[in-house]
């Protein structure tokens, strides 16, 4: 039984999702259960949790530059007030246990935690584990992954392989036809349809590869969704069959009208990927944190699950890789065979049941 939960993190669309998600299944399952939201000031979970329903508190907490910056100074500091200010909140909240998705808005909560003898379970969504769960990984409870082989991060008694969690539309769009969302997207239904993401504020090499190889893609018969994030200006030429958008509310009839996928390597979207057993095209992100990005994809292209393109190859490789899969049905069932065993769809199940034995 849960009765009061705070579950922090945040910084990045891939922990503020997993962090709302295991929220959405908390309250499912306990419905009378108060859930609150530590995070950092000024980061994007002070918008995104609000609009799902929770309060969030915020920290002033900040993280560790990787280059040489006089901000860096001020880390220890505010870390410190973001420990007596955690403390306060727990002291007043009394939470029965504590949630941390990781990002640096976690490391204070969950430090302060651990000082009052509260339970503890940290969500890992990469294959490289992030710097504030491993130094937290000794004061928690129960370590949910979403890999084999995390032990080199985590005390090995504490992991359980759990998957990630992911949006509940999401696991509604395994039963969707694909026919019938090419038809509610726009496209047709006959002819084989890409989709391109780069998260909410698109990927650059992406985006100018695809925007080079559109009338190609065109020629070939190929069909584009293409998301392209706020920073870029895609020009789609008036062609038919390939759409072009800022950003895509509906990503569970999006992902479940394509052929393939093209996509950065963030852990949720490639759990998304997994879980509906799309053939991809993953471009990593190569300045992500630990390159996990780079980490994620190779765990899949290693197994025959996903095809890894470098991003400083992407403008000379998509092209050639979208078309090669495309007209390629025996390497795209060889794809969906091998992603099975990355699929976990009991994921968020499986993390609130370890969080509700601990």
């Amino acid at each position: 039984m849960l009765n009061k939960v705070i579950i922090s993190g945040g910084g990045t669309g891939g922990h503020i999702f997993p962090a709302i998600a295991i929220a959405n299944e908390i309250k499912r399952r306990y419905p009378n259960c108060q859930i609150l939201f530590v995070g950092a000031q000024n980061k994007m979970e002070m918008e995104k949790v609000p609009e799902a329903g929770y309060e969030i508190i915020g920290l002033p907490i900040i993280g560790i530059q990787r280059k040489l910056r006089i901000s860096n100074l001020w880390v220890p500091i505010k870390f410190l007030k973001s420990i007596y200010k955690a403390k306060r909140i727990i002291k007043s909240f009394k939470p029965d246990k504590v949630v941390g998705v990781g990002g640096f808005a976690s490391s204070a909560l969950i430090y302060a935690a651990s000082t009052q003898k509260i339970p503890i379970l940290i969500q890992e969504q990469n294959s490289y584990a992030g710097l504030t769960n491993k130094w937290m990984a000794n004061k928690s409870s129960r370590i949910c992954v979403a890999y084999e082989g995390m032990e080199k991060f985590f005390p090995k008694d504490k992991i359980v392989i759990t998957g990630n969690p992911v949006r509940e539309s999401i696991h509604k769009a395994i039963h969707s036809l694909k026919t019938e969302s090419k038809v509610k997207l726009g496209f047709d239904e006959s002819m084989p349809l890409v989709l391109v993401i780069g998260g909410s504020l698109g990927a650059r090499s992406i985006n100018t590869s695809i925007q080079h190889a559109i009338r190609v893609l065109h020629a070939n018969g190929i069909q584009v969704l293409w998301q392209t994030g706020k920073m870029f200006n895609a020009d789609t030429y008036g062609l038919r069959g390939v759409q072009a958008h800022t950003f895509i509310n509906d990503m569970a009839t999006a992902y479940s009208g394509a052929d393939i996928v093209v996509s950065r390597a963030g852990a949720i979207s490639v759990s998304e990927i997994c879980l509906l057993n799309k053939p991809s095209i993953l471009v990593p992100f190569p300045t992500a944190a630990e390159d996990h990005q780079k980490k994620n994809a190779s765990a899949l292209s290693e197994n025959d699950a996903a095809i890894l393109v470098k991003d400083s190859d992407a403008s000379e490789q998509i092209l050639h890789e979208i078309i090669n899969l495309i007209s390629n049905p025996e390497l795209q069932n060889k794809m969906q065979v091998n992603l099975k065993r990355f699929a976990k769809p009991d994921a968020l199940k499986n993390i609130v049941d370890e969080l509700d034995n601990m």
